[in-house]
């Protein structure tokens, strides 16, 4: 499993997870459709990545980068923000985490 697999799974729970927002916010059936199809396509996606790593890692993995890339974009395309400043040191450790999985060793 690569990176780009990794990074895949986690923008298609992005795009089911605002899709899932703009649901609860609006209550249009056609976010709520979209939303439900980009956690299909979750599963269809974290099988594909459990046929080649094992769960600890890639659960690990995908929790680290989708927070990553969700968070961005929630920062971005939502207008989101954290409250405190020690909250977003912990988005950075997170990232720090996600490199400690991806080394050989340290």
């Amino acid at each position: 499993m690569s990176l780009s697999d990794l990074v895949t799974l986690s923008a298609i729970e992005v795009f089911g997870d605002f899709n899932l927002r703009w649901y609860a916010e609006s209550n249009r059936p056609l976010y709520l459709g979209y939303g439900l199809l980009g956690y299909a396509g979750v599963v269809v996606y974290l099988i594909k990545c459990l046929r080649t790593g094992n769960v600890l890692y890639v659960n690990g993995m995908w929790d680290g980068i989708s927070g990553v890339i969700e968070g961005l974009a929630a920062y971005v395309v939502l207008g989101d923000r954290l409250d405190k400043p020690g909250q977003y040191l912990g988005l950075l450790l997170t990232t720090v985490g996600i490199y400690l999985l991806r080394r050989d060793g340290l």
